[in-house]
C-alpha cells in the first residue's frame, strides 16, 4: 500500500473542527486530549494496537458540522443524552494546516478496500487505519463520509496532528446547556432522535 500515492485533503488553518466528548462516566477525557487507549471495539478509525490498553497512538473523532456530532456520538441510543456520562460539545480552530488521507473518493478503491471502510464492519476498517498510519508516516489522519450524517465529512485525527490543536477553543458548552437547546432539537429533528428530558 506504501507504493500507492496518498489521495490528500488538506484542511487549512483556521478549519474549525466540531466534537462531543464525554466528560464522565469510564473514561473521561478533556476536549483536546486525545484517547491513547484501545482499540475501542465501537470506534472505527482506531489505529491502536492490540491487544487493547494504553499506548503511544492517540485518536481525535470530529466533523466538519455540528450535526454531525449529535448524529455519530448518540447513534447507539438514537437518543441525545444531555447528562449521562456529561457529553460537551467543543469547536476548536486549527492552528496548522493538517494533511488528511482522503476516504471520500477512489483512494479506498484503488488499496483494495472499497466505500464499505467508512459504513461495514468496524473492525476492519481499524486494521485499515492501523496500515494507513505506518504506511503513510506523515498524514495526520483521516477524512472520511459519515454514515450517520449523509456523508458530511468527518475526521479522525492522530496523535501527529496534536500540533495542530489550540490551546483554547473556539466554542465550549455542555450539551445540557440550555444555550444548546435549539441545537439539540434541531439535530434530534434531522435524525429522528429522541432527547433526553
Amino acid at each position: 500500500m506504501a507504493r500507492l500515492l496518498p489521495e490528500l485533503k488538506i484542511l487549512a488553518r483556521g478549519t474549525i473542527i466540531w466534537r462531543t466528548y464525554y466528560r464522565g462516566g469510564a473514561h473521561p477525557v478533556a476536549w483536546n486530549r486525545f484517547r491513547y487507549w484501545g482499540p475501542v471495539a465501537t470506534a472505527r478509525f482506531d489505529h491502536h494496537l492490540i491487544p487493547a490498553g494504553p499506548q503511544t497512538r492517540g485518536t481525535i473523532y470530529g466533523a466538519l458540522r455540528v450535526y454531525t456530532c449529535f448524529a455519530e456520538v448518540f447513534q447507539d441510543t438514537r437518543t441525545i443524552e444531555r447528562s449521562r456520562n456529561r457529553p460537551w460539545l467543543v469547536g476548536f480552530e486549527l492552528i496548522r494546516p493538517v494533511s488528511l488521507l482522503d476516504l471520500t473518493r477512489t483512494w479506498p478503491t484503488k488499496a483494495g478496500a472499497s466505500m464499505a471502510i467508512n459504513s461495514g464492519r468496524r473492525d476492519r476498517a481499524r486494521a485499515w487505519s492501523v496500515r494507513i498510519y505506518e504506511d503513510y508516516p506523515t498524514i495526520d489522519g483521516l477524512y472520511y463520509p459519515s454514515s450517520m450524517d449523509g456523508n458530511q465529512p468527518s475526521v479522525a485525527l492522530y496523535e501527529r496532528a496534536k500540533t495542530a490543536i489550540p490551546t483554547r477553543p473556539h466554542f465550549h458548552r455542555a450539551v445540557a446547556d440550555p444555550a444548546l437547546n435549539a441545537a439539540v432539537v434541531r439535530a434530534a429533528l434531522l435524525f429522528g432522535y429522541g432527547v433526553e428530558p
